[in-house]
């Protein structure tokens, strides 16, 4: 079997058992009381289960499974099998630790370190970034002693950004699935089939999760399933992309994820300045100043959504794959469109 259709296997599956197996968490979690309440800085009304983190990681994981067992892995050099698993298991970890949090409730200074320590075992088994691309001088091989802190910024930093970004109906879920198709592609394209496959069952999952997660949302995914694809994608950004070890590669996965990289930036630069910490929610996030300035619950998103299809759809054309251009200008298009909407609607406020 080519390995293309490994990837197509390996993105209906996921979607599959994720819409099959999202009703029955949501169901589990309502008889438990396993709710996240309406409160202050959420939009919810009513009280809603936020456990879908589970079906998420459960299609990705079972998805990876089955393209394994029918030997799709047989088709990966040995070190890209490996590296398959360990951003597989350091994003089980980091479920865990959002599952964990879901549930019984941690700190953020504990979530903060056990996350560091298993990204520095993801680093260990070679989800590691390299190299680093500096403007006028190409790429920069990277010791050890630089290496290792900026994979784990960027594993750590990534999981908490979906996590921020998780603040309205589809929001999270869509901008990652939107992002995990970009990388699919971008790992194509790059020749890197291990990373794609990853790629291919989370797009699946993501995507197949809005089927209950749109606007009106019938279930969130926890801190579980944002923890985890956060991870996953910065995991798959690092083995197919950043490890391609071209200029243009090593920016690729920062351009595809910009929109959450440069929401929590923002926030945290905006509490700083203001002399708050940066771990205490407020609403100074994109989608919080979308709604204030008067955007619906929906607009919001499908605007972010667009946002986050463009910067995408440049870092194809800038990865030189020949339609990647064409990919840019209908992006750029549907932006424009979107962006039209947004003035419209907030004039009439």
């Amino acid at each position: 079997m080519p390995y293309q259709l490994y990837h197509l296997v390996a993105f209906l599956v996921s979607a599959l058992i994720v819409l099959w197996s999202t009703p029955i968490v949501r169901k589990i979690g309502l008889k438990s009381g396993r709710v996240d309440l309406p409160g202050d800085r959420k939009v919810h009304q009513r009280p809603m289960v936020r456990l879908g983190g589970v079906s998420i990681f459960a299609g990705t994981l079972v998805a990876l499974l089955i393209v394994w067992w029918t030997g799709g892995f047989g088709l990966l050099p040995p070190d890209k099998e490996y590296e398959v698993w360990g951003v597989t298991i350091g994003g089980l970890a980091f479920f865990l630790i959002g599952l964990t949090d879901d549930l019984i409730g941690l700190s953020p200074l504990t979530r903060l370190i056990v996350q560091a320590v298993v990204a520095g075992l993801a680093w260990k088994v070679g989800v590691q970034i390299e190299f680093l691309s500096i403007p006028f001088d190409g790429l920069v091989s990277l010791p050890d002693w630089i290496s290792l802190p900026i994979t784990v910024i960027w594993l750590v930093g990534m999981a908490n950004a979906i996590n921020w970004i998780d603040g309205l109906d589809g929001l999270a879920a869509g901008v990652s699935g939107i992002a995990a198709v970009v990388m699919l592609v971008a790992s194509l394209f790059m020749n890197q089939p291990a990373a794609a496959l990853i790629a291919a069952a989370l797009a699946g999952g993501a995507l197949g999760f809005l089927r209950y997660n749109f606007n009106p949302a019938q279930i969130f995914m926890g801190d579980g399933g944002a923890y985890f694809i956060g991870f996953t994608l910065a995991g798959v950004g690092v083995i197919g992309l950043v490890k391609s070890v071209t200029t243009v590669a090593v920016v690729l996965p920062y351009l595809i994820l910009a929109v959450p990289i440069l929401d929590m930036s923002a926030v945290i630069l905006d509490r700083l300045r203001s002399g708050k910490s940066p771990f205490v929610a407020d609403k100074r996030h994109l989608h919080h100043r979308l709604l204030q300035a008067g955007l619906s619950h929906r607009l919001t998103v499908l605007f972010i959504y667009s946002l986050t299809l463009w910067v995408g759809s440049i870092a194809l054309a800038v990865s030189g794959m020949p339609s990647g251009i064409a990919y840019a200008f209908g992006a750029t298009a549907l932006l424009s469109y979107t962006s039209w909407q947004v003035r419209k609607q907030a004039r009439a406020r």
